[in-house]
């Protein structure tokens, strides 16, 4: 089971919270409001009254060892930018930040969110399933129910072409464009527009459209 940090006790940090302690997930959240953390520290795994914006705090807390950290000030654009910059600092892999405008957004992924999510397109509970699935985090949902994803390649499907895959006949899920590695490590992904003999590799990234449903279903092929 993925361990999650939730920085911030807000509404929407609140709703994934609950929206995470529903589906079994290990849960280390931190609030600087003593009431907040109070009233959370029945559903979650660990909470902890602090500033996210304080470096040893968040060590003090253990969230260097999560597997994602959302952070869910929204408010505070310099606490949102201070706590998602310490928890790179952290070397935590995926760190989801949540933005009230499109240049808080841009602030973010500047400083170093893998995922920014805005609270009037992604809902709390959506985010939290996508956060405890198989696939890659990066998604985007473009209408109720159907996004487009970035996902690893599923283990079965390694070295076969679309053709091979069938992976619209069988899932039902639209390959928009497949991002492979260069042969400079340092360099961004090469992104291929792929053709049905296109031979897709296992440690390319696809770019998918398709339903919860479907995409759940092809991640867990």
């Amino acid at each position: 089971m993925k361990r999650i940090g939730i920085i911030g006790a807000g509404r929407f940090g609140s709703e994934l919270a609950e929206s995470l302690a529903e589906r079994g997930a290990e849960i280390l959240m931190i609030d600087k409001n003593h009431d907040l953390i109070q009233e959370f520290s029945q559903y979650v795994t660990k909470a902890v009254e602090g500033d996210a914006t304080n470096m040893r705090t968040l060590e003090d807390a253990g969230f260097q060892d999560c597997d994602v950290i959302v952070v869910a000030i929204g408010s505070n654009l310099e606490g949102s930018v201070m706590a998602t910059v310490n928890c790179k600092e952290l070397k935590v892999k995926n760190v989801v930040a949540k933005a009230n405008s499109d240049m808080h957004g841009k602030i973010l992924y500047r400083v170093g969110a893998d995922v920014v999510v805005y609270p009037n397109r992604d809902r709390a509970q959506r985010l939290a399933h996508t956060l405890l699935s198989r696939r890659s985090i990066d998604l985007f949902e473009i209408s109720d129910g159907f996004n487009i994803a970035e996902i690893d390649v599923p283990e079965s499907l390694h070295n076969k072409s679309l053709a091979e895959m069938q992976v619209r006949n069988k899932f039902g899920i639209t390959v928009l464009c497949v991002r492979r590695m260069s042969k400079d490590p340092t360099a961004p992904r090469i992104v291929i527009i792929p053709e049905a003999d296109q031979i897709i590799q296992p440690d390319d990234k696809l770019l998918v459209f398709g339903t919860d449903k479907q995409l759940d279903t092809l991640t867990h092929e």
